[in-house]
């Protein structure tokens, strides 16, 4: 059964720093792409970052560029996505996810988890 569990998320100032950590099982991580997305109220699902499975190449979309980094630990089975320099626009609900079809990227977002709030406020 495939699940992924995002956990990491809260609130924090503007310019700041967080982890979101995204542990998965039903399937492997060498195997699979996995992306981080988000989504804000009213607004429309956006793609943050994706790894690759066997080769671990790493995707962002040019928004993203230079603020977040998507890595992974195998014998963990967890996926991160380190975010800095966080503005409130940045304020969504985070979620990883996976079609276990591909094993590079992009991926779809069939399997998701219930996601983890990222609230950027002062």
């Amino acid at each position: 059964q495939v699940q992924l569990v995002e956990s990491g998320g809260g609130l924090v100032q503007p310019g700041g720093s967080l982890r979101l950590s995204c542990s998965v099982s039903g399937f492997r991580l060498d195997y699979y792409a996995v992306a981080w997305f988000r989504q804000a109220p009213g607004k429309e699902r956006e793609g943050v970052s994706c790894i690759s499975g066997s080769d671990g190449r790493t995707y962002y979309p040019d928004s993203m560029k230079g603020r977040v980094t998507i890595s992974k630990d195998n014998a963990k089975d967890t996926v991160y996505l380190q975010m800095h320099s966080l503005k409130p626009e940045d304020t969504a609900v985070y979620y990883c996810a996976t079609d276990v079809f591909r094993g590079t990227c992009p991926t779809g977002y069939d399997y998701h988890g219930y996601g983890t709030q990222v609230t950027v406020s002062s």
